[in-house]
């Protein structure tokens, strides 16, 4: 596959306006990484798992959270917040064959945590990742290569 941006250079602009619009504050940069790594790990995106993964390290994300957010249930170092956020991708992204995806529970719970504004911005992060998802699986692009040096 090409380079998307160059066949498509709207989609650099568009992805800068997603990163701003989930950037609004109203959740923590923190949370946003955390649920967008899971998201990628949710996907099977190495590419994606890779590039969230060194956002939070260049944030100044410890070790032990990046690596332990594909078992975030069973571990120490998240907040009720961060749960309920990993909570919330995990139901949006696994499908459910024996019902809806977000149970009301888990909403009321993330809804504890997080305003509207901050609830739509959780949602937006989601949707972000997923945006890129298809370009990502069917380009595998190369994690650390810059996008002009691996797209043929």
């Amino acid at each position: 596959m090409s380079d998307p941006v160059a066949l498509v250079p709207e989609l650099k602009e568009l992805s800068g306006w997603l990163f701003r619009a989930t950037g609004n504050r109203s959740v923590p940069r923190t949370t946003i990484g955390l649920v967008q790594l899971r998201a990628g790990q949710l996907v099977g995106s190495t590419y994606l798992v890779v590039m969230h993964a060194g956002m939070l390290r260049k944030a100044g994300e410890s070790e032990e959270r990046i690596t332990a957010v594909a078992t975030w249930r069973d571990a120490p170092y998240f907040t009720p917040a961060e749960r309920a956020a990993l909570a919330l991708v995990e139901a949006v992204l696994t499908p459910n064959p024996a019902g809806e995806r977000v149970p009301d529970e888990l909403y009321a719970e993330a809804a504890r945590h997080f305003d509207p504004t901050a609830l739509t911005t959780l949602t937006l992060a989601i949707g972000q990742v997923n945006f890129f998802v298809p370009l990502a699986l069917i380009g595998r692009p190369v994690p650390g290569v810059a996008p002009s040096e691996q797209w043929t």
